[in-house]
């Protein structure tokens, strides 16, 4: 009974091994009136066509000491002043509603110009600044520890329109 009982468990196995080895199926051919992905939504899209082009790696210069409440009621305030992606001055504080507040303001020491600006401080809070055509960004990493307890959570990055120097 042993016997039987193991011969059938190998013959079961060589079979499952032969059946992956065997070709798959042919994929059927779309329906009539089947949706397909037109060939020109497959292609990559590349700088000759004019279609996608890549940021340049430049130094940018942005000053702008401005405050802005939003709809949701969080109050941003943001002093910035870039020249030549050298940093001069950075301060900022939001306030969350029913969340709490956090204050990024230094010491920070800069450690990357290009192709954004970086500052980073001794207690691991990082600051990145880039450009993205008219506007700059201001984003934090690691920087619960200048927030009211969980305010962090809640911290979105700051938008600056170097047109006007208002911030969002």
């Amino acid at each position: 009974m042993r016997n039987s009982l193991r011969r059938a468990g190998l013959g079961a196995s060589a079979a499952v091994l032969l059946g992956a080895c065997a070709s798959p199926p042919e994929a059927p051919s779309p329906a009539a009136g089947a949706r397909t992905i037109p060939e020109a939504w497959l292609e990559r899209p590349t700088a000759a066509a004019g279609r996608l082009q890549p940021m340049p790696v430049r130094p940018f210069d942005v000053s702008t000491d401005c405050r802005f409440r939003d709809e949701a009621g969080y109050l941003t305030a943001v002093r910035l002043d870039i020249a030549q992606s050298d940093v001069r001055a950075f301060s900022a504080a939001v306030d969350i509603p029913r969340r709490g507040s956090c204050r990024f303001d230094g010491p920070f020491t800069q450690t990357r110009r290009l192709p954004s600006v970086q500052l980073s401080a001794s207690d691991g809070c990082t600051v990145n600044i880039w450009e993205q055509g008219e506007a700059v960004t201001v984003g934090f990493a690691n920087c619960a520890g200048r927030c009211t307890r969980g305010a962090f959570d809640y911290v979105w990055p700051i938008i600056v329109d170097r047109s006007n120097g208002q911030c969002h």
